[in-house]
């Protein structure tokens, strides 16, 4: 499960973030996942529960933004939801998108604590 190794990595750039900002301890993280990003977010979540534990994020909360794969159509000039599975053909004209502008994220958006 790769979602353990996201959440390890998502507690320690907490931990380095409230460090940096004089916080010793983190009550929730926000993170943004994008829909393509190959993420789980019930798996996160529990690897999340595994990862805080003895850190500065012990009892933190994970809360986990999703975000729409979106693609660009050059052809209308529209943007498009691409779905799941992703299907990047704009249904406006009819043509094939090679502009993604969303849905890869896996960031940390913010801390509380």
């Amino acid at each position: 499960m790769h979602e353990l190794s996201i959440a390890t990595a998502i507690v320690e750039q907490a931990e380095e973030i409230a460090r940096a900002d004089g916080a010793d301890r983190v009550t929730a993280v926000t993170v943004r996942v994008g829909e393509l990003a190959g993420v789980v977010p019930d798996a996160l979540h529990f690897a999340f529960e595994v990862a805080r534990d003895g850190t500065a994020l012990a009892g933190a909360r994970l809360v986990v933004e999703q975000v729409t794969a979106r693609a660009w159509c050059g052809g209308c000039a529209e943007e498009f939801a691409v779905g799941m599975p992703p299907f990047f053909w704009c249904p406006g004209c009819d043509r094939p998108s090679q502009e993604l502008c969303s849905g890869r994220e896996l960031e940390i958006s913010g801390l509380e604590g």
